[in-house]
């Protein structure tokens, strides 16, 4: 337990504080400016507020008071996922670390205003297809990279189980008589 308390302890204050800093300076500094300049502007930083779900998808036209409790919801089967994670399974207690901690950086937004998540980082033009990555932001990233790393957590625990089943069922085939 003292392992996952400190991923989570680790994780927490440092995307929340970058996701909130951020956040406001992208507020304070992006409207009515001009683009700036980020990565030899590959990555354009642009002010949007979501009010949908992930890439914009919208829930009507209040979606806040449907996503602050599906939010919370979330947020309780993450805490509890990582309550009865085996400690020595850090993929997947970094995982959800970082899944909590960027939930929790958006429904900050949301519980804060009406006007949604503040996003603004993209449009990121991907030259190999014809549409753009959409605007996100520092929890957006938190949310995404735990989502990769939890179905790699789960991945690999499939994958062990297998081999366990498969040197048990040899081990029980080695035991059994010959020639039955």
């Amino acid at each position: 337990m003292k392992r996952k308390l400190a991923i989570l302890a680790a994780c927490l204050p440092a995307i929340l504080v970058a996701d909130i800093l951020t956040k406001w300076w992208a507020v304070a500094a992006l409207p009515g400016a001009p683009r700036p300049d980020f990565l030899g502007g590959y990555v354009p930083l642009t002010l949007a507020y979501n009010r949908g779900a992930a890439f914009g998808i919208s829930v009507g036209n209040d979606p806040r008071w449907f996503f602050i409790p599906v939010t919370l919801l979330a947020l309780g089967l993450m805490i509890s996922l990582l309550t009865t994670t085996p400690g020595s399974d850090r993929v997947r207690i970094v995982a959800l670390s970082l899944v909590v901690s960027g939930a929790l950086g958006n429904l900050i937004d949301r519980v804060r205003w009406d006007r949604g998540v503040v996003d603004f980082i993209g449009p990121v033009d991907l030259p190999f297809t014809t549409w753009n990555w959409p605007i996100f932001n520092v929890a957006d990233m938190a949310i995404s990279c735990g989502a990769v790393l939890l179905a790699i957590s789960f991945w690999l625990e499939g994958r062990r189980e297998k081999q366990a089943r498969a040197a048990a069922d040899q081990s029980s085939d080695a035991s059994g008589s010959p020639g039955s």
